[in-house]
Protein backbone atom coordinates (compact mmCIF):
# COMPACT_ATOMS: atom_id res chain seq x y z
CA UNK A 1 0.00 0.00 0.00
CA UNK A 2 1.12 3.86 -0.72
CA UNK A 3 0.46 6.10 1.63
CA UNK A 4 -0.13 9.86 0.36
CA UNK A 5 -0.17 12.85 2.34
CA UNK A 6 -0.10 16.29 1.20
CA UNK A 7 0.48 19.71 3.13
CA UNK A 8 -0.54 22.94 1.60
CA UNK A 9 -1.24 26.33 3.05
CA UNK A 10 -3.04 29.40 1.85
CA UNK A 11 -1.35 32.68 0.20
CA UNK A 12 -4.22 34.68 1.89
CA UNK A 13 -5.92 33.53 5.22
CA UNK A 14 -8.82 34.19 3.74
CA UNK A 15 -8.60 31.69 1.47
CA UNK A 16 -8.27 28.52 3.51
CA UNK A 17 -11.38 27.09 3.07
CA UNK A 18 -11.13 27.69 -0.98
CA UNK A 19 -8.27 25.82 -0.84
CA UNK A 20 -9.92 22.78 1.13
CA UNK A 21 -12.92 23.29 -1.12
CA UNK A 22 -10.54 22.82 -4.30
CA UNK A 23 -9.23 20.09 -2.84
CA UNK A 24 -12.45 17.97 -2.16
CA UNK A 25 -12.79 17.85 -6.11
CA UNK A 26 -10.11 15.16 -5.08
CA UNK A 27 -13.18 13.10 -3.49
CA UNK A 28 -14.81 12.24 -6.76
CA UNK A 29 -11.74 10.75 -8.09
CA UNK A 30 -12.68 6.70 -7.95
CA UNK A 31 -8.93 5.31 -7.84
CA UNK A 32 -7.74 5.12 -4.26
CA UNK A 33 -8.61 2.91 -1.10
CA UNK A 34 -8.84 5.91 1.03
CA UNK A 35 -8.73 9.92 0.62
CA UNK A 36 -9.71 12.38 3.62
CA UNK A 37 -9.29 16.04 3.16
CA UNK A 38 -8.73 18.22 6.38
CA UNK A 39 -8.29 21.66 7.57
CA UNK A 40 -5.47 21.62 10.18
CA UNK A 41 -6.62 22.22 14.18
CA UNK A 42 -3.78 24.26 14.91
CA UNK A 43 -3.18 22.75 18.05
CA UNK A 44 0.42 21.33 17.78
CA UNK A 45 2.06 23.21 20.89
CA UNK A 46 5.83 23.97 19.73
CA UNK A 47 6.00 26.78 17.17
CA UNK A 48 6.44 27.05 13.79
CA UNK A 49 4.86 27.02 10.17
CA UNK A 50 1.45 24.79 10.04
CA UNK A 51 -0.04 23.52 7.13
CA UNK A 52 -3.73 25.04 6.70
CA UNK A 53 -4.96 21.93 4.72
CA UNK A 54 -4.19 18.32 4.45
CA UNK A 55 -5.26 15.58 2.08
CA UNK A 56 -4.56 12.01 3.16
CA UNK A 57 -4.73 9.02 0.98
CA UNK A 58 -4.34 5.10 0.36
CA UNK A 59 -3.58 3.38 -2.64
CA UNK A 60 -2.74 -0.26 -3.49
CA UNK A 61 0.16 0.27 -5.63
CA UNK A 62 1.75 2.89 -7.81
CA UNK A 63 -0.54 2.17 -10.52
CA UNK A 64 -3.62 2.62 -8.71
CA UNK A 65 -1.94 6.37 -7.75
CA UNK A 66 -0.94 7.27 -11.18
CA UNK A 67 -4.30 7.00 -12.41
CA UNK A 68 -5.56 9.30 -9.09
CA UNK A 69 -3.03 11.17 -10.48
CA UNK A 70 -4.66 10.88 -14.09
CA UNK A 71 -7.99 11.77 -13.73
CA UNK A 72 -9.59 15.10 -14.91
CA UNK A 73 -10.65 16.06 -11.62
CA UNK A 74 -7.11 16.28 -10.28
CA UNK A 75 -6.23 18.58 -12.71
CA UNK A 76 -9.29 20.68 -12.54
CA UNK A 77 -8.31 20.85 -8.18
CA UNK A 78 -4.83 21.83 -9.21
CA UNK A 79 -6.05 24.45 -11.46
CA UNK A 80 -8.62 25.81 -8.86
CA UNK A 81 -5.99 25.17 -5.98
CA UNK A 82 -2.91 26.69 -7.14
CA UNK A 83 -2.99 30.00 -7.26
CA UNK A 84 -4.67 30.51 -3.70
CA UNK A 85 -1.41 28.27 -2.44
CA UNK A 86 1.68 29.30 -1.04
CA UNK A 87 2.91 26.16 -0.15
CA UNK A 88 2.72 22.23 -1.25
CA UNK A 89 4.97 19.55 0.33
CA UNK A 90 3.89 16.27 -0.58
CA UNK A 91 4.83 12.46 0.59
CA UNK A 92 4.41 9.26 -0.91
CA UNK A 93 5.67 6.20 1.36
CA UNK A 94 5.16 2.10 1.13
CA UNK A 95 3.19 1.58 4.19
CA UNK A 96 3.14 -2.41 5.85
Amino acid sequence: MIRHIVFFTAKNPNDRSAVREGLELLKGIPDCIRLEIAENRFEDPIPGPSPDVIVYGEFEDEAQLAAYKAHPLYQQSITRVRPLREMRIAADFEAD
